[in-house]
C-alpha cells in the first residue's frame, strides 16, 4: 500500500513539473480544450471564417509571416501574421500587458496558439491568446521556438 501512494505521489510531482515547465497546459487554466493534437490542425479557424463566426474557441499552427509593430493604444498587444497550411492568414493580437512579451519573434519560424477566433474579411484576428488575470474567460497560448506563452 505504501509503494503504491509512494508511485501516485510521484506521478502528481511529474505532473505537477510538466506544466510547471510548459509541457503540459495547466487545467482549466491557459488552455484551450482540445482532444486530439490533430485538432489544431487549423480546420475550426477555417470553418469560422467561411462561416462569418465570432467568440469562437480554436487552436492552430502554421508560421509568422509577418511580424508587425506593437500595438500600444489601451492595453498594448504584440502583433503578427500567421499563415496556415492552408494558404489563410489570421492576425495574432498577443497582450503584452498581461503575458511576457514573445521573445524575438521572427518571419518564417514555425509557431502554435490558441485563443478566440474574431471574424475579419482578410482572415480573421485571434486574441485571448494568454490567460485571464480575473479567471473570468479561457485563457489561451501560443508556442514559439519551444516555449509556452500564456
Amino acid at each position: 500500500m505504501r509503494k503504491l501512494f509512494a508511485f501516485i505521489c510521484l506521478l502528481g510531482v511529474l505532473y505537477a513539473l510538466a506544466v510547471l515547465h510548459g509541457s503540459l497546459p495547466a487545467p482549466g487554466r491557459g488552455s484551450v480544450a482540445i482532444g486530439a493534437e490533430s485538432a489544431c490542425d487549423g480546420s475550426s479557424i477555417a470553418a469560422a471564417w467561411r462561416n462569418h463566426q465570432r467568440n469562437i474557441e480554436v487552436c492552430g499552427r502554421g508560421v509568422v509571416d509577418r511580424v508587425l509593430r506593437d500595438d500600444l493604444e489601451g492595453s498594448r498587444h504584440q502583433k503578427f501574421i500567421v499563415r496556415l497550411a492552408d494558404g489563410q492568414t489570421i492576425l495574432i493580437a498577443y497582450n503584452i500587458d498581461i503575458a511576457e512579451r514573445i521573445a524575438s519573434i521572427t518571419a518564417g519560424e514555425p509557431i502554435e496558439f490558441a485563443g478566440e477566433y474574431e471574424w475579419t474579411s482578410q482572415g480573421g484576428v485571434i486574441h485571448w491568446t494568454h490567460h485571464d488575470p480575473q479567471g473570468r474567460h479561457r485563457g489561451g497560448w501560443i508556442r514559439y521556438q519551444g516555449h509556452l506563452y500564456r
